[in-house]
């Protein structure tokens, strides 16, 4: 597959603005990556102030980081079925920001954005206002990989897409997972998965169990 032919052109109009800005080069280079922290300590975040909530809040909190796998698996089927070169070697007079070393590695989709809008989308069924932040940071890591000369556009539109519909499974998921996180409530793991309002004993309850070992 040759990217070039799809949207060379928005390519290297990115990347000449990229060469405009240098200014913007170390925090484009480091907020690529970094955005990933950001994105998982976002999902732990979520995870531990689910644990006080009810089982189905907590499953859309697990599926935060279940989605992202389960993206980062399809993305990497996708590129070795597809086998669309990186556009630095497409053209390979252009500089980038980022360096020309993927031989091995195809462009399409990007899998960065795959696991950064996979993430944002997951936490957006969570937790809405922390959904709308990650979607924004999801948005930069997608302008970030372009602009580093890393991938062409529709690579990463693609890693969108992906990475959003994988994160919307859980909606189908929902049910099962929430059913999961209730059994799981009951055993060992209940320290992983917290207990909601709905799995402890009521007040008057434990008083009338308190009374009764008097």
């Amino acid at each position: 597959m040759d990217g070039g032919a799809i949207d060379g052109n928005w390519y290297l109009a990115v990347l000449g603005f990229a060469r405009e800005t240098p200014w913007l080069h170390g925090f484009m280079a480091i907020y690529t990556n970094a955005s990933l922290v950001v994105l998982a300590l976002m999902a732990v975040g979520t995870w531990w102030r689910m644990r006080g909530r009810d089982a189905s809040r907590m499953a859309a909190a697990l599926w935060v980081p279940a989605a992202v796998v389960v993206a980062y698996g399809v993305s990497n089927v996708v590129k070795v079925l597809v086998q669309e070169p990186r556009p630095c070697i497409r053209y390979p007079a252009v500089p980038t920001l980022a360096s020309c070393d993927y031989a091995t590695d195809y462009s399409f989709p990007s899998n960065h954005v795959t696991l950064a809008v996979a993430a944002a989308v997951a936490l957006l069924l969570a937790v809405r206002r922390s959904g709308l932040i990650a979607l924004g940071l999801a948005l930069l890591v997608a302008c970030s990989r372009v602009y580093l000369g890393a991938h062409y556009p529709h690579d990463v539109l693609a890693g969108a897409v992906l990475g959003a519909l994988v994160a919307c499974l859980g909606l189908l998921l929902r049910r099962p997972m929430t059913a999961l996180v209730g059994h799981l409530r009951t055993g060992g793991l209940r320290p992983l998965v917290g207990a909601g309002a709905e799995d402890r004993p009521a007040a008057g309850v434990r008083d009338r169990g308190v009374d009764a070992r008097h």
